[in-house]
């Protein structure tokens, strides 16, 4: 079936279910394009809780799922291909995270939103890479476990005077960006102001311009006056501004910076799942109150 005639097939069915599609900026294009609403992490679960839709279908990977499921318990959310997962949020497991508690008493668990739900359940609040520096200054503990994006943590111990406990995980994607390649791309096009995502390795940090979560790095893109970007996260982003500011010039970071989980979905995956209401994702009642505790934290900080 050709994409015009799924997306056709997929807005009638919306319509007869009472559902939203809710699509990540690093989904394909075909599936941002039948989406409701298209954002990061963040922006993406307050929508969960704002619509008046009693289906969610998450184009995006598990731990997104998990988090309007946490907020909107009386939605259904649906995630089209459930193997879609996150590699940095099973980097921390509640076992560990409850080990690495015990060696530090006195401090409070700060848990990235790229995380399962029994990790959050596990933590004292939540943050996004938008938020996550004035979330951890929010905190009147001295010491913070950061979870489970060492990047992200060392980016937040530069900007407060709390000790860090990083974890060792990581973003696949982000990791794939190198300094050298930087410094290369740097020398071809001297003029583009290089645009970071905070989830990138610290020394290539060092060489951003400006240091940016996804939706930042798009609305820079936008005002700045600069006409020319190196734009240092997943490469669909690139594709997007390219299209949105023809003026602009916009070149990935690494041609590796490339997230295959949220690829699964596909628009054939949204039609079946909606076709036949499937995969449920569901948080179990005793995770999703603590869970719930955690992103609610987040949600009253000012400056998200």
């Amino acid at each position: 079936m050709e994409d015009q005639l799924i997306a056709e097939e997929i807005k009638k069915l919306k319509k007869e279910r009472n559902a939203i599609i809710l699509a990540h900026f690093y989904t394909r294009r075909e599936v941002r394009e039948v989406a409701d609403f298209v954002g990061d992490s963040l922006s993406l679960c307050r929508e969960a809780v704002n619509s008046k839709a009693e289906v969610i279908v998450f184009a995006g990977v598990h731990f997104m799922a998990e988090s309007a499921s946490i907020l909107s318990p009386e939605k259904l959310v649906l995630l089209p291909v459930p193997d879609a997962g996150c590699p940095m949020a099973d980097m921390v497991t509640v076992k560990a995270l409850r080990e690495e508690k015990e060696k530090h008493p006195e401090a409070a668990v700060v848990c990235y939103v790229n995380s399962s739900a029994a990790v959050k359940a596990e933590s004292d609040i939540c943050c996004t890479s938008a938020n996550a520096i004035n979330v951890v200054n929010s905190v009147e503990n001295r010491e913070i476990i950061f979870v489970p994006d060492k990047n992200l943590g060392a980016f937040v111990a530069l900007h407060t005077e709390k000790k860090i406990h990083l974890w060792p995980g990581f973003c696949h994607v982000h990791e794939n960006i190198g300094d050298e390649e930087i410094k290369e791309l740097k020398k071809m096009h001297p003029g583009a102001e290089f645009l970071a995502h905070p989830e990138c390795r610290p020394e290539v940090l060092n060489l951003a311009d400006h240091i940016l979560s996804t939706s930042g790095i798009i609305k820079e893109a936008e005002k700045s006056d600069s006409t020319e970007f190196i734009i240092g996260t997943e490469k669909e982003i690139v594709k997007n501004l390219n299209r949105k500011y023809p003026d602009k010039k916009f070149y990935p970071a690494s041609e590796k910076a490339f997230c295959y989980n949220m690829k699964k979905i596909t628009l054939e995956s949204i039609l079946n799942s909606l076709q036949n209401m499937e995969y449920e994702v569901h948080v179990p009642e005793h995770i999703r109150v603590k869970a719930k505790k955690a992103l609610d934290r987040m949600l009253e900080i000012r400056g998200n």
